[in-house]
């Protein structure tokens, strides 16, 4: 009996040997290494480590100018394997807008490139809060104050040369003499102020050129009211340039309600759908045509190129994406 015992604990002992030893092996051999699959693992990992995040800050999201510039950023993202979203508001809401720029702050992106507004609210999140994180920002198509927002470079158009090409289209449909209307907004960024200071730069040269900047509000109704105002009190303007390019469509709702449009000359800085409408019927007489895609695509490839340290520092005086005159004449 006692030998029956002894024999069963032995066999008890061994199979529960077996399963230890078994377990041990199982376990041991799921962490080896597979050859092939742990190098892919490896290169997943890297790939991942340097996948950087950005972000593209807008406040007018859903127009054709910024579906073009996001286009080209996420063409430009793709092909460099970089996570890029586009953020923004569909309203122009600056609260709105602003509030983005402080969740992408939070959420710790490796760059945001972001439309430039002139608002002590913007430097603050650029210069203090973004800065404070070392998130680079970059400027695309609205350009700000490089010592006020700390941005890293400004992508987009010259506008102080669109100014000036302007301007010498004036004055050549003109030949150099009669009153011109310079539309601004009563808030204007800092590309407003190039384009205005671009076109007085030229007609400054043309003494026979006579210039009255009106100043508006960026809502319809105001640029209604103000367009009104000045059509009665300047009878005698010849040419209108809308300086904010939201006010060409409106200047020429304000001059059908009167008269017909084709006396005057009538100049933007948009060549959206509407006003290349326009500009085909004759009713812009030249525009200045952006480049979207193009700052979309170049300003992602400057942000990748300034994280990984190929271009340090970026230039701070910007890269300018192309711009060209359309006459009413040349629009396809």
């Amino acid at each position: 009996m006692r030998r029956l015992a002894i024999a069963a604990l032995s066999i008890g002992f061994l199979v529960l040997f077996y399963f230890t030893v078994h377990a041990a092996y199982k376990l041991f051999a799921s962490d080896l290494p597979v050859p092939g699959l742990a190098l892919a693992a490896e290169a997943e990992a890297e790939a991942d480590a340097h996948a950087y995040r950005l972000v593209v800050i807008t406040q007018e999201l859903d127009t054709p100018f910024w579906l073009q510039v996001k286009k080209g950023a996420l063409s430009a993202a793709a092909e460099r394997g970089v996570s890029l979203e586009m953020w923004g508001t569909y309203s122009s809401d600056r609260n709105e807008f602003l509030k983005q720029i402080e969740i992408a702050i939070a959420s710790k992106v490796d760059g945001i490139i972001v439309q430039g507004l002139n608002t002590p609210e913007f430097t603050y999140l650029t210069k203090i809060k973004a800065a404070g994180s070392g998130i680079p920002i970059l400027a695309v198509a609205n350009d700000v104050p490089m010592n006020d927002s700390l941005r890293r470079t400004y992508v987009g158009s010259d506008h102080l040369e669109a100014g000036r090409m302007i301007a010498r289209q004036l004055v050549k449909d003109m030949e150099g003499t009669g009153k011109v209307v310079l539309m601004v907004s009563d808030r204007q960024e800092d590309y407003q102020r190039s384009r205005l200071k671009g076109i007085v730069e030229v007609l400054r040269a043309y003494p026979q050129v006579k210039t009255e900047i009106v100043a508006s509000g960026d809502e319809k109704d105001a640029a209604v009211s103000a367009t009104d105002e000045l059509l009665n009190t300047q009878p005698d303007a010849k040419a209108f340039i809308a300086v904010a390019a939201n006010h060409a469509n409106v200047i020429i709702q304000e001059i059908e309600k009167r008269s017909q449009v084709e006396p005057y000359f009538i100049y933007s800085f948009d060549d959206s759908p509407d006003s290349m409408a326009l500009l085909k019927q004759g009713k812009i007489d030249a525009l200045i045509a952006q480049s979207p895609e193009q700052m979309g695509e170049l300003s992602v490839k400057l942000m990748v190129q300034w994280l990984d340290g190929k271009v340090v520092p970026l230039n701070p005086d910007g890269y300018f994406t192309n711009i060209r005159v359309l006459r009413a004449g040349e629009a396809e």
